[in-house]
């Protein structure tokens, strides 16, 4: 659906966007991240048309942005991180006036606006003027003006930056609810919300692409280590010296300690599984495990490591 190969983009001699290729099929979830600074906006901007590349092509379902600009654009819905919105118009008013500009046939259009604000949740206030509407509900409106003309594809940038949890929240449940009929590249600084919404991610820093797979693959190839949590009903100390004699356990580390009950974590190979022998141990020694679970590697872990950053921003712009 989305073919971007080889791109680039200069600024005379800085380098935004640096022969960056990657394919979004149709009916994925793309998350695409990166540090402030590191290209993602541009790219956006070029994949939407909103300005040229250096080099390279962007194809939307084999429509070249640069040769067909009209018929690749029919097929893309935006919303920027800031909604282009018009706070004195009611939100009836606004996407009338969208549709007119995307060239909705008036056949049809009331119909079709109808349609996109019962996806998003915002039919009780149509004829609400936009500026009188919580930050919430204004991107909603954002997401609506997008997928009027039906485009295939949606391109969302921070959807949900600003906004409260209990609205973040529904933001993702739109979100997850339009991947089921669109193809949908999301750029945010709220990795959590990647994570749970994603099919892909892309990572870009410096302008190229230093990470591209399913969410679980990148987990898995960002730890080195397997890491494993246990609270133990025992001595922390001994506990921990114990654990660090066994073969294959690189180290152990106490988390808390209260009323007799410790909680730790030890490491191991990944391709080495000692819990038989961290359970006989503990047994051996008349320490009864309280729980135990293996601590699975984040998206910012991911994050951390390919980009090199000291933190993992969760909200934020570019």
């Amino acid at each position: 659906m989305i073919e971007i190969q080889n791109l680039s983009k200069h600024y005379g001699d800085i380098i935004a966007v640096d022969d960056v290729s990657f394919r979004v099929e149709k009916g994925e979830i793309l998350g695409f991240l990166g540090p402030n600074g590191a290209g993602k906006t541009t790219t956006m901007n070029i994949l939407t048309g909103y300005i040229s590349a250096s080099s390279g092509v962007v194809t939307i379902d084999g429509r070249d942005i640069l040769e067909e600009p009209l018929e690749a654009k029919r097929r893309i819905g935006y919303l920027p991180e800031a909604p282009p919105l018009y706070v004195d118009m009611t939100v009836m008013e606004y996407l009338s006036f969208v549709a007119d500009l995307k060239g909705v046939p008036r056949r049809g259009r009331a119909a079709e606006i109808a349609e996109a604000m019962r996806l998003v949740r915002i039919t009780d206030v149509s004829h609400r003027l936009v500026g009188n509407l919580s930050k919430g509900y204004r991107q909603r409106v954002g997401i609506a003006q997008a997928l009027l003309g039906h485009p295939e594809v949606l391109v969302l940038d921070e959807p949900t930056v600003g906004l409260d949890p209990k609205q973040i929240i529904e933001i993702r449940n739109t979100i997850r609810d339009l991947g089921k009929d669109h193809t949908i590249i999301l750029s945010s600084h709220i990795l959590p919300e990647v994570s749970a919404i994603c099919d892909r991610v892309v990572i870009i820093n410096r302008g190229r692409i230093v990470a591209l797979d399913d969410i679980a693959t990148l987990n898995d190839r960002s730890r080195a280590t397997r890491e494993m949590e246990l609270t133990v009903e025992g001595p922390a100390r001994d506990i921990v010296q114990r654990l660090r004699v066994i073969p294959g356990i690189i180290d152990a580390t106490v988390l808390r300690e209260k009323d007799g009950i410790v909680t730790l974590t030890y490491e191991s190979a990944p391709d080495t599984d000692v819990r038989r022998q961290v359970f006989y141990e503990m047994a051996r020694n008349t320490w009864p495990i309280l729980d135990t679970h293996g601590l699975e590697a984040t998206l910012e872990d991911v994050f951390l490591q390919v980009t090199g950053n000291v933190h993992v921003p969760t909200e934020g712009r570019e």
